[in-house]
């Protein structure tokens, strides 16, 4: 039997979209669902004392290589997105109300495609509004339950419970009480779930 894992992202590392891909093809391969874990990016790397890649610009440089390296590798269309870093807070928070509406992860592969294939800028609410329109989404009243303060504080929490778990950046990846970093640490979660 293959077993489930969590799987903490954020829509703000184009990594974390490679693996989401991988991920896609794992689930459909095993019948199963991963448990897609939302946190923020930017609050677990402060909580970790972790420059971000974008602030290391000899690092980020090499990131753009490393990405398009790695998805020609797993064979995903991939755009490194011109106006990253993207803002994701609200981004985020959305996932947790379509958590609510049962419908996250069409939202998920939309936003992740929006970003890292479509190359979009979604730090402009209009086309963030456009994307929610296009996957029959109110995107007035979507928006407004995502600002909700029970939403941002469940958002906070979640973060703050993944860093109390380990978790310093995206993707992560915990089964079988192992912690993974990293989506070239994929093969490694794939591997525990048989065990």
């Amino acid at each position: 039997m293959t077993k489930s894992f969590d799987f903490y992202f954020d829509f703000a590392s184009p990594y974390t979209f490679l693996a989401h891909k991988q991920i896609r093809e794992f689930e459909k391969k095993n019948s199963i669902k991963i448990n897609y874990m939302p946190v923020l990016l930017g609050a677990l790397l402060k909580s970790s004392g972790i420059k971000p890649n974008a602030d290391i610009p000899i690092k980020g440089k090499y990131m753009i290589k490393d990405c398009k390296l790695w998805a020609e590798k797993h064979n995903v269309t991939f755009k490194f997105n011109n106006y990253f870093p993207i803002n994701t807070l609200n981004l985020m928070r959305c996932v947790l109300v379509a958590e609510k509406k049962k419908i996250s992860q069409n939202l998920i592969n939309k936003i992740f495609d929006a970003i890292w294939r479509y190359g979009l800028n979604l730090n402009d609410n209009t086309i963030v509004e456009k994307l929610l329109k296009n996957i029959d989404i109110n995107p007035k009243t979507f928006l407004i339950e995502a600002v909700d303060p029970n939403i941002k504080n469940e958002l906070k929490k979640r973060t703050e419970d993944a860093f109390n778990k380990g978790v310093f950046g995206a993707p992560t990846f915990i089964i079988n009480n192992k912690l993974f970093w990293g989506q070239d640490r994929l093969e490694f979660a794939f591997s525990e779930t048989k065990k």
